[in-house]
């Protein structure tokens, strides 16, 4: 990973229709954009704002998100989420993440992300893959 900037940000768009609605996402019932939408969007910000500072191989995957949703947006709506790095210890990335629609903020929060090099994370995880229990073997 290149040197990365504390301050660096990155943002993430979506229009809120049918596909987001926690009533569609089975998050709820009722048909405003849903709090996991809201939390993916975050992430994608997330990865926004790192992209410039990864190397040939390299990714980010999520560890950590803790997010409060504290307005409700309907559909027709559009969102923005806008991720901003905080820290950098290592190989783990901290983030304050917001989404605000056009009436202004519905969720904030602080979100972490791992660095890791794509082929060995893809590899540990087939191989836990191949150690699934069998349904006749779970106890």
């Amino acid at each position: 990973m290149k040197p990365m900037t504390i301050g660096a940000t990155g943002t993430a768009f979506a229009a809120v229709d049918e596909h987001n609605l926690a009533q569609t996402v089975k998050s709820g019932s009722l048909p405003v954009f849903a709090t996991p939408m809201m939390a993916a969007l975050m992430e994608q910000a997330a990865c926004n704002a790192v992209r410039p500072f990864l190397e040939e191989g390299e990714t980010t995957v999520g560890t950590a998100l803790e997010l409060h949703h504290d307005a409700a947006t309907p559909q027709g709506m559009s969102i923005a989420a806008r991720a901003e790095v905080t820290a950098v210890s290592g190989r783990e990335i901290s983030f304050l993440v917001t989404a605000s629609d056009e009436a202004g903020v519905i969720g904030t929060g602080m979100h972490q992300r791992f660095l890791v090099h794509a082929d060995r994370f893809l590899a540990k995880a087939q191989k836990r893959g191949e150690k699934k229990v069998k349904p006749t073997e779970k106890k």
